[in-house]
Parts: C-alpha cells; sequence; structure tokens
C-alpha cells in the first residue's frame, strides 16, 4: 500500500527496525494513527520496537499552554530513547 512518502517509511524501517512519528495534533485519530497502521500491516517483520507516536494531547488547551502541548525535541528524544533501549 501507499504511494511514494509510503515507501520512504518503509525502507526507513527495513533498514533501522523502528519508527517514531511526531505531529501536532492529538494523539487519537491523528494522521500518525495512519502512518502507523500502514507501517504495522506492510513491515511487522522488520519492527524491532513498537511504533512510537509523539503527538499533542487529546485534550484542548489555552494557548498559553502551547510550549507545553507541542511536542518538542525533548519529548522525541525520551521517545527515540525508549525505543533504542527496548
Amino acid at each position: 500500500g501507499g504511494g511514494g512518502a509510503a515507501h520512504a517509511h518503509f525502507q526507513s524501517v527495513i533498514k533501522t527496525g523502528r519508527l517514531l512519528i511526531s505531529h501536532e495534533a492529538p494523539l487519537t485519530g491523528g494522521f500518525a494513527s495512519e502512518i502507523s497502521s500502514t507501517v504495522q500491516e506492510e513491515c511487522f517483520l522488520n519492527l524491532e520496537a513498537p511504533i512510537s507516536r509523539v503527538c499533542g494531547y487529546d485534550t484542548p488547551f489555552p494557548h498559553i499552554f502551547e510550549p507545553f502541548y507541542i511536542p518538542d525535541k525533548w519529548k522525541c528524544y525520551d521517545a527515540l530513547r525508549k525505543m533504542i533501549n527496548y
């Protein structure tokens, strides 16, 4: 399945055995879920760790708290460490 972007994800998973997806939208129902599902279907045997999603929270938030809501490099770093040590 998928087009060129999906093929790039597949090649990355085949090479590394891992996948981290990050976006600002909420975790539930976000685009990361679709990417995760497609990669799981196509590359399951190549995965060495669960697919990790670093996304926004599943709740509305006041704009003053945006720095805490939006995924940043430190949240991604923590997710990568967990995947590597899986």
